[in-house]
């Protein structure tokens, strides 16, 4: 696939989606660049933002299989992995799937789940698979998770394992719609005249993947890569970080940068890719000490410390 004919596909999806969402341009282009690099998804923000309407109306774009999860306290792995059951006309067990075999998982507050059911989410998120009693069956690819994550200072919310946060290519947020923005929300539903939003292909399984398998084909010369790799390193060396950015944080950099520049119809990774997506990136895989924690400091600040002191190289 050439980069132009991948930006006319990329156009196409982002109409498409933009039928249904109102603003949010640079998370709709994040979310698709994420989607298109094959990573999984953290939405961090709050509640009524759109991030269901947002995870729904990719997949419907992208002509991808949806499922949702609403993750609760009481849920048990088997209700998203699937179970063995007994089938009484051919006198033996069968394996069901469950609601992870899917193309396009919306994993709706996912900080509200108990350990076992993470660990088996983990799972299907890292070895594209899951077990169930001694056996495991291969999930369909692509296999994307969009998870929401509710702010911990939400009631019934738990901290998420920094080795399961560490599998999300990108975190982002959402934000609140401008006042303009906002009275479109309204103006569509009247005319809608229903909740429901209807959302047009703009491409199918087969394209998405072709999408996919085109950015590995786009160019990032020595020098940007080396500018990955010390931008990475720059996040181990502040003093606020406990723990900076580890080598599948430069992995997800490359691959998120090669998305963005074939999305824009190029072959290749300018340095502006690199800095456009660091923090979205790294941050949630720095963790801050407490002292700088208790006064605010976040991850987000950490990279952007790291991207204005790292020399930024020169390209052709």
């Amino acid at each position: 696939m050439q980069a132009s004919e991948a930006r006319a596909i990329a156009n196409a999806i982002r109409t498409s989606v933009r039928g249904a969402v109102v603003g949010r341009d640079e998370a709709v282009d994040r979310i698709l660049t994420g989607l298109v690099a094959d990573g999984h998804l953290l939405i961090d923000d709050l509640p009524g933002l759109g991030k269901t309407l947002m995870a729904r109306s990719f997949a419907a774009a992208l002509g991808l299989g949806f499922q949702r999860i609403q993750f609760t306290a009481d849920l048990l792995p088997h209700d998203i992995t699937g179970g063995e059951i007994y089938d009484a006309r051919e006198a033996k067990f069968s394996f069901r799937p469950g609601p992870l075999f899917t193309n396009v998982l919306l994993a709706d507050e996912i900080n509200r789940a108990p350990p076992k059911v993470q660990s088996a989410l983990l799972e299907a998120m890292q070895e594209y698979q899951v077990t169930s009693e001694r056996s495991t069956y291969p999930l369909p690819r692509p296999f994307l998770v969009i998870a929401t994550e509710n702010p911990l200072e939400l009631e019934g919310t738990y901290p998420l394992p920094e080795a399961q946060v560490d599998r999300f290519l990108m975190r982002l947020k959402v934000g609140y719609p401008t006042p303009e923005e906002e009275r479109t929300i309204l103006e569509r539903r009247r005319a809608r005249k229903v909740d429901a939003v209807e959302v047009r292909a703009a491409t199918t399984l087969d394209g998405f993947r072709a999408l996919q398998a085109a950015s590995e084909d786009v160019e990032i010369e020595a020098a940007v890569a080396g500018y990955i790799v010390d931008l990475v390193r720059a996040t181990r060396g502040d003093p606020r970080a406990e723990v900076g950015a580890s080598p599948r944080g430069s992995l997800a950099l490359q691959k998120l940068t090669r998305a963005r520049a074939l999305l824009e119809g190029r072959d290749f990774v300018l340095p502006d890719d690199v800095k456009a997506l660091a923090a979205p990136a790294l941050a949630h895989r720095v963790i801050v000490k407490p002292e700088p924690w208790i006064r605010g400091v976040r991850g987000e600040e950490v990279v952007r410390a790291a991207v204005e002191r790292t020399p930024v190289p020169k390209v052709p």
